[in-house]
């Protein structure tokens, strides 16, 4: 029978690729994993209690509908994240701002998450999933500022994701590869499954809201085009994580361009692309707003928002080739 690489037991072995390896933010990761869990187990049972549908709420930061299990999976996270004493602060899609850890004055990291992505489709059974980021804070001890938050892509320590979907899967990366772990339900444990994942550099698929067409940019349709004259494979469930995943395992492009209604784009910056951007980017792929670096881009509002296309590496860059050629129209990317 072969070994079994616990989550927990992964993390230890690799807490000397770590850039600060004191076992902090190793613990912050087993923090995250063990919310995930039973995140996981809530998604499981939402259609026996009473945990799905739309929360009594106001709107959250992003202007959405709020749905129960987004409450639900936020405050969870937060109780972990809080307990660990290893976090000074965390921001979310459904907090307006940041929400500093006032027991954890001497932390050394802030997460960035959005708890539940795709939760809108959880009474329909579709995957779901949680995104985070974890970056190194750069305030001085004592209570975190926005600074702390408003940090490149570049900078970020570890990202990574958790698909709630056929089976539960939580993937990360601390900056040297990407891993992937499935929770044995049998044991209550993320097992590793899916060791050094690599995203191939050329796929026949592609995934976007293609009922969104018209609103797209000139460049964007004829890239599009191109797909449909090539035969290409349409693949898209509409949430994130379950696109992106299917795009890291089979390759592809995944796209959520901007529209005349959204010219800024839609996806958050700061919870959602730049933790799937470093994902992809250390699975050898590539990510971009069209005509920059996803990781690149500066951040100045905490619930920023940026076009984004990733995958592999050569079917990005060839979507980059056509903003290029048609960029003197000066259309939106």
């Amino acid at each position: 029978m072969a070994k079994i690489t616990t989550l927990d037991e992964f993390i230890i072995q690799r807490q000397k690729d770590f850039p600060y390896a004191t076992g902090e933010l190793s613990g912050l990761l087993r923090d995250i994993g063990l919310a995930s869990k039973i995140i996981s187990r809530e998604v499981n049972k939402a259609g026996l209690a009473d945990i799905s549908g739309a929360a009594n709420s106001n709107q959250n930061a992003s202007g959405e509908e709020v749905q129960k299990l987004d409450v639900l999976a936020d405050n969870l996270l937060i109780s972990c994240l809080q307990n660990s004493g290893e976090c000074c602060g965390i921001a979310s899609e459904e907090n307006h701002t940041f929400v500093p850890i006032h027991g954890s004055p001497n932390a050394k990291y802030v997460v960035l998450f959005d708890p539940l992505d795709g939760s809108s489709n959880i009474d329909a059974g579709i995957s779901i999933g949680t995104i985070f980021a974890i970056y190194r804070r750069v305030s001085d001890d004592g209570v975190c500022t926005l600074e702390d938050f408003l940090q490149d892509g570049v900078e970020q320590i570890a990202a990574g994701y958790v698909l709630y979907g056929s089976s539960t899967m939580l993937v990360y990366t601390a900056g040297n590869g990407v891993n992937g772990f499935t929770l044995d339900p049998s044991i209550g444990e993320f097992c590793l499954s899916h060791a050094d994942m690599q995203i191939p550099k050329q796929s026949d698929i592609y995934s976007v809201n293609q009922g969104a067409y018209r609103k797209f940019n000139a460049a964007t349709q004829a890239y599009i085009d191109d797909c449909m004259d090539r035969s290409y494979t349409f693949r898209y469930v509409g949430s994130m994580v379950a696109d992106v995943h299917r795009t890291l395992i089979k390759g592809g492009i995944f796209m959520y361009p901007a529209t005349t209604k959204a010219p800024k784009g839609k996806l958050r910056l700061l919870y959602e692309c730049n933790p799937l951007a470093m994902i992809v980017e250390q699975a050898g792929g590539k990510a971009t707003d069209g005509k920059q670096r996803i990781l690149e881009l500066e951040a100045t509002e905490l619930h920023q928002r940026t076009p984004i296309y990733m995958g592999s590496s050569d079917m990005v860059t060839q979507l980059e080739e056509v903003v290029y050629q048609m960029s003197p129209a000066k259309e939106l990317v």
